[in-house]
């Protein structure tokens, strides 16, 4: 059986498996204390989450786990083919929900929250935030005219974006705009969703304390 190791980017994974409805088992892990869990980090050595075991198989990046089990798994109408028109855009969006979005944003709930509080505004944190709402225009043109981000059909590409929305909302630091609001009520009120968020107990909890939409 398939493992995903904690939650975070892992929700990702547990929400496109819970779409696919293939079998899994969710392992917590505390990222505040991974120093203590040594079965963890025998997974992988580098301490950050989500791990995916798969037999032998172990992967750590959440977009590329995400790839691996719709090539595993499929096919499926959550991936879009290279003869698909909506394929480039597909592409585009499945990668900027992290390297333009949630990445960005990671940096932010840093520099705000963890970070000397003299150090709060630093030029990095701006300017990440600045790159957050840089690509976030990408979407919200791209949403103009469509339901999802790959044509009018509910993708990979949408668990991406969404997770990252989803990590500015319920940190504080970002409010969507009437676009990307109900976006995410189509995207968030999928079964597979919320069959998710009561498997991923934690990411429910924070959920439930964090602004909503």
């Amino acid at each position: 059986m398939l493992t995903v190791y904690g939650e975070g980017r892992g929700f990702r994974v547990v929400w496109l498996l819970e779409e696919l409805g293939v079998a899994y088992r969710l392992r917590p892990v505390d990222l505040f204390a991974v120093e203590n869990d040594p079965d963890f980090l025998a997974i992988n050595p580098a301490g950050f989450i989500p791990a995916l075991q798969d037999g032998e198989m172990i992967m750590v990046e959440s977009i590329a786990i995400l790839e691996y089990l719709l090539a595993r798994h499929g096919p499926s109408p959550l991936a879009v083919g290279p003869d698909d028109p909506a394929f480039a855009a597909y592409l585009q969006f499945l990668h900027l929900g992290e390297a333009g979005l949630a990445g960005p944003m990671n940096a932010v709930i840093v520099g705000r929250a963890l970070a000397p509080e003299a150090e709060r505004n630093a030029r990095v944190t701006c300017w990440a935030l600045e790159t957050f709402h840089s690509r976030l225009g990408l979407v919200i043109q791209h949403l103009a005219s469509r339901s999802f981000l790959a044509g009018d059909r509910f993708t990979a590409a949408d668990i991406s974006v969404s997770y990252a929305l989803l990590l500015g909302l319920r940190t504080g630091n970002y409010a969507p705009g009437s676009v990307e609001r109900a976006y995410l009520a189509r995207t968030t009120t999928r079964p597979a969703y919320a069959r998710a968020m009561e498997i991923c107990q934690a990411t429910k909890a924070w959920a439930e304390r964090s602004p909503g939409l």
